[in-house]
């Protein structure tokens, strides 16, 4: 069986947070509001995941109003999801993730994000797949208010990949 799932996700910048995106922590003056560690680009993973399972959404799972949910890594939830996907007979086929940001450039950053995917979701490398975007100053994005993420997956049943690349 092969499934696919689109994920989507938004959060505001604000101060005095850290910006955290595909588990990484990147340097910059401002960083994204949540009730987790806000990491837009994982949430938008999660909820491609979940839909590819039609198993709802990340606010189901990890709802805003848990405490237990206050300032954890989303790297972790990301790791229940995939734990998810692996006990209903799924594997990850592929990933492909984009985020919209005006700045900071991310181009530096993807492929630690993309080493934390293929550790935490059991795939190959290769078959993860982030890139970065602006939004051509437009938008809220494109006035730094906030920052955007998309995601696709596929799954299939069978067998997890082995960790390769």
């Amino acid at each position: 069986m092969f499934r696919i799932g689109f994920g989507y996700d938004v959060h505001r910048l604000v101060e005095g947070h850290p910006l955290i995106l595909g588990g990484v922590e990147i340097p910059h003056p401002v960083g994204l509001h949540g009730h987790s560690d806000a990491d837009v680009l994982t949430h938008a993973v999660i909820d491609a995941i979940l839909g590819a399972l039609a198993s709802g959404d990340i606010g189901q799972h990890f709802p805003d109003t848990d405490p237990a949910y206050k300032g954890i890594s989303s790297l972790l939830l990301l790791e229940k999801a995939s734990e998810l996907m692996s006990g209903k007979g799924f594997r990850l086929n592929n990933l492909d993730a984009t985020i919209v940001a005006q700045e900071p450039k991310l181009a530096l950053y993807l492929e630690g994000m993309r080493k934390h995917y293929a550790n935490v979701l059991s795939a190959p490398l290769d078959r993860i797949n982030i890139k970065a975007t602006t939004s051509e100053r437009l938008g809220f994005c494109g006035k730094k208010e906030g920052m955007e993420a998309f995601a696709v997956v596929s799954l299939s049943d069978g067998p997890s990949s082995n960790i390769q690349s």
